[in-house]
């Protein structure tokens, strides 16, 4: 086997390339290879320096994902940095394309770094649940302030800001010719700069300690974040030597540990879920694509549609309808450009994409049609009638909806296989997660394109199959329908999102309740009413809350009071829970956060165990994708069915058992029930 790392000689200059396609992945065959041939270097005498390059796509894009769940084996990143950092001969390092991980951690311990104009640099590993080990020689280059965001962020750098944070020395075309001269000039001038023995920079300590105290707060249970912050204290506090060896132990703990294996999980699962499935065709050539309804939503799906580089046109009721959407759009535009996030061209390309108008006839040479219009069914059914008339055969006809059967829909369209369902999630122009719903005859063509769509507009997406809610929405109102009964049984509203928000959600239930407006939920509620099982136990608080105008923070006041964007516990709701109580004739009792959180969790798994055993969704990872990406679901822990294999199958078996007093819905999955019974996870059943 060709080793994965050579040597070429360019005078007194030895260039060691790194030759490990793909991505130069640092794994233990490419760190035993590296260190041999930098020894080498370094101990000829006809060597004066050394430039560390990558061949093909880029530097190095970190490390060897397959090795991430054992302990390194040696020699390690730690021996690699400290032979560069210490070598008694000039080393540069040459950029381009990715220089991430481990390769940025290898970059910063060398004595120069020259970067291609398109190169980008990062440390992605706490998006993985680790923490970079080269830490305390990233403070004393780009400081503490910004170390901190990088390294929590896991954003990837620009060259031009590497070079402002002092992470790169220059920008060149022509990088790798101009590292080596770099290389000799700091050879013959017999003298370069040791990244662990330059002083740190001057920082405002006070503001440091802020910035790190928030980032902690946000972790809500991640540890990585919190590690990075311990980490950049030791740099601040410590000598080098001591402070980079008690980062490279905590980086060594963190690794394989259960929050790095649950985020390596997801991370493959995001994989799995973007693939095409077997039986897709060929997708479709897409270039111009109609959104019907310039609303919140749709006016979020265009914004998503013009970034990709579609040519979009908006259909609304009425010219005014129109010229409001042409509002929402430029003002985003115009904030985005404000905060330097879109420049002035491509402000301009992107407004020069789009059109509007209140004609169906517009839509005659659109492509893809995504109607974006209110929830409801004959509301759509009347659109994509109107559609099936003023479109071609072959354009995609797209319901954005977010539990209607979308077999409904191709029953109006002539050529029904051209019908889709894509549910975005709001706002839809930031939220990644995009459930592709497979109607009973969509056309695997379909769903190819729909995926590609997803791919352009850089969204998550995962293919589900119809049934009310889809993955998530279904998932979400047994989740939610457990956190109802722990308030008759016994919570407040309070008490049920603390537990929630201390497993690990940004929100708990009534917060969000409140802040999306409890009429929406009180008006999906009516809608499933007719079909609703009698023998289910349902909780009509909301009911009452919506009877008395109480619609959340737009009305300032629904489970919570709203006053000046702080919420307050109403003595008025706790009155309303414990009369819920009262009427079902249940013995209030205090509940504790363990056991709302159990009951949660173990709602989710048990409805996501018959979705799977209905072939609504493709694989248990793709129920993970959906609740981590779309409903705040940690991904420190996976998602609910990696999270219900570390807790074990039998524990949630038993909890839902538990619950079976909760009506038919929550009768035990005979999934579930078979993998408990014979000792197998979710896991086993990912392909």
């Amino acid at each position: 086997m060709a080793s994965p790392v050579h040597t070429e000689r360019h005078g007194k200059v030895a260039v060691v390339e790194i030759d490990h396609a793909p991505h130069n992945a640092l794994s233990h065959q490419v760190r035993v290879a590296l260190l041999a041939a930098l020894r080498e270097a370094l101990g000829d005498s006809g060597v004066h320096a050394v430039v560390l390059a990558g061949a093909g796509r880029g530097f190095i894009a970190g490390s060897d994902m397959a090795e991430l769940a054992a302990p390194e084996a040696a020699p390690g990143l730690a021996a690699l940095c400290d032979l560069l950092d210490g070598a008694a001969k000039p080393v540069v390092a040459a950029l381009h394309g990715a220089c991430l991980g481990e390769g940025l951690d290898l970059a910063i311990a060398c004595h120069g770094r020259v970067m291609a104009p398109d190169a980008t640099a990062g440390l992605p590993e706490a998006r993985i649940g680790m923490v970079s080990g080269g830490l305390a020689r990233l403070v004393r280059l780009a400081g503490a302030t910004a170390a901190l965001d990088i390294a929590t962020s896991g954003r990837s750098l620009a060259a031009d800001e590497a070079i402002k944070l002092g992470l790169a020395d220059e920008v060149a075309t022509d990088w790798r010719q101009q590292a080596i001269a770099r290389a000799a000039a700091l050879a013959e001038a017999g003298h370069w700069p040791v990244t662990s023995k330059l002083d740190l920079p001057v920082i405002d300590r006070a503001a440091f300690d802020t910035a790190a105290r928030a980032i902690a707060r946000r972790a809500r249970g991640a540890v990585a974040p919190v590690a990075v912050v311990e980490a950049l204290g030791w740099a601040l506090d410590l000598p080098f030597a001591e402070a980079d060896a008690k980062t490279r132990g905590r980086a060594a703990e963190l690794r394989g540990g259960p929050q790095s294996t649950a985020l390596l999980h997801i991370m493959h699962a995001d994989r799995a879920a973007a693939r095409a499935p077997a039986d897709a065709g060929a997708a479709w050539p897409i270039k111009h694509v109609g959104v019907i309804g310039g609303g919140t939503m749709g006016s979020g799906i265009a914004l998503s549609l013009l970034e990709a580089g579609y040519q979009v046109t908006i259909l609304e009721t009425s010219l005014t309808a129109a010229a409001g959407a042409e509002a929402r759009i430029r003002a985003v535009h115009a904030r985005h450009y404000g905060a330097g996030r879109l420049t002035q061209a491509a402000m301009e390309s992107r407004l020069r994409r789009l059109a509007y108008t209140y004609r169906y006839e517009r839509m005659a040479d659109a492509d893809m049609v995504i109607e974006a219009v209110y929830e409801n069914m004959e509301a759509k059914q009347e659109v994509f009638r109107a559609l099936s008339t003023h479109t071609k055969r072959d354009c995609i006809l797209a319901s954005n909806t977010s539990a209607l059967d979308i077999n409904r829909l191709a029953d109006v369209v002539e050529a029904p296989e051209r019908v889709v369902g894509l549910h975005f999630f709001s706002p839809a122009h930031v939220m990644r997660l995009l459930e592709i719903v497979r109607a009973d005859r969509t056309a695997p063509e379909v769903i190819a394109t729909a995926l590609a769509i997803a791919g352009r507009m850089r969204k998550q997406p995962v293919i589900s199959g119809v049934c009310d809610g889809f993955i998530g929405n279904r998932i979400l109102a047994r989740w939610w329908g457990q956190c109802d009964y722990a308030l008759e049984d016994g919570a407040f509203p309070e008490e049920v999102d603390a537990a929630i928000e201390g497993y690990g959600f940004a929100m708990g239930p009534y917060a969000v309740a409140d802040l999306a407006g409890l009429d929406i939920a009180a008006a999906g509620r009516k809608r499933t009413a007719p079909t609703r099982d009698p023998r289910a136990r349902d909780v009509p608080i909301i009911d009452w809350l919506v009877e008395q105008g109480r619609y959340g923070q737009k009305t300032g006041a629904g489970w919570y009071r709203h006053d000046g964007g702080r919420r307050a516990v109403d003595p008025l709701v706790h009155q309303l829970v414990e009369r819920a109580s009262s009427a079902k004739g249940i013995t209030r009792r205090p509940i504790a956060a363990e056991e709302i959180q159990a009951r949660a969790l173990a709602a989710m798994v048990n409805e996501a165990a018959k979705i799977l055993a209905e072939g609504i969704a493709q694989r248990p990872s793709d129920i993970d994708v959906v609740l981590v990406h779309g409903y705040g679901f940690p991904a420190w822990r996976g998602g609910p069915m990696h999270a219900a294999d570390q807790v074990g199958l039998k524990t949630i078996l038993e909890t839902v058992r538990r619950m079976g007093n909760d009506g038919p819905d929550f009768a035990p999955a005979p999934l579930l029930v078979e993998l408990a019974d014979s000792g197998r996870s979710f896991a086993s059943l990912n392909r």
